[in-house]
C-alpha cells in the first residue's frame, strides 16, 4: 500500500535578514520610444501589449540585422531603449542574433550607439547568460516570461542611469 515518512529538518531563522528594498522612484515608461527585437510572433504580441499598455511607443523588428539597420537609419535620439531577444543556446535568432546585434550597434559611429540602453530578454536566466549579455554591450538582462513590473522597473532604472551620466 505504500509507506509514510516524516522528515524533520531543524533550522534557525535568520534574524539578521533584511527585507527586500523597494525602489523609491516611479517606474513610469509613458512616451518611452522602444525598439523591440523579437523573432517569435507571440512574444512580440505579449511584449508589445505590456509596453503599450504602460504608455510606451513601440516599433518592432524580427531579427538582429533589422535592429541594426533600423537603429542606424534612425535619427539620433529616435529610440530611448532597445529590448532585444537573446537566444543563447544552439538555436539562434535568424539572420543575426541579439548578442551580435548589440555588439554591432555599440560599434556604430554615432554617440547614442554607445549610450542607448540595450536590455536583453531571454529564457536563459543563468548568471553566465547575463554575463554574456553584459560582455556584448547590453545594460540589463530580463528573464522570460516577461513580468510587467520588472520591464517597467528595468527600463526606468536604465534610463535614470543614462540621464545621470549626461548631467
Amino acid at each position: 500500500e505504500g509507506s509514510c515518512f516524516t522528515v524533520i529538518l531543524p533550522f534557525k531563522i535568520d534574524t539578521n535578514a533584511r527585507p527586500e528594498e523597494k525602489e523609491d522612484f516611479d517606474a513610469d515608461i509613458s512616451d518611452i520610444r522602444v525598439l523591440l527585437v523579437e523573432d517569435n510572433e507571440l512574444n512580440v504580441e505579449i511584449a508589445e501589449f505590456m509596453l503599450t499598455e504602460n504608455g510606451a511607443k513601440v516599433e518592432t523588428v524580427n531579427n538582429g540585422l533589422e535592429a541594426v539597420q533600423h537603429f542606424e537609419a534612425s535619427e539620433p535620439g529616435t529610440y530611448d531603449v532597445i529590448l532585444m531577444d537573446v537566444i543563447l543556446m544552439d538555436v539562434m535568432m535568424p539572420v543575426m542574433d541579439g548578442l551580435t546585434a548589440a555588439r554591432t550597434i555599440r560599434a556604430l559611429d554615432r554617440q547614442d550607439a554607445k549610450t542607448i540602453p540595450i536590455i536583453a530578454m531571454t529564457a536563459n536566466a543563468f548568471r553566465e547568460d547575463a554575463e554574456r549579455c553584459m560582455e556584448a554591450g547590453m545594460n540589463a538582462h530580463l528573464a522570460k516570461p516577461l513580468d510587467d513590473e520588472k520591464i517597467k522597473q528595468t527600463i526606468s532604472e536604465e534610463l535614470r542611469k543614462q540621464n545621470a551620466c549626461h548631467e
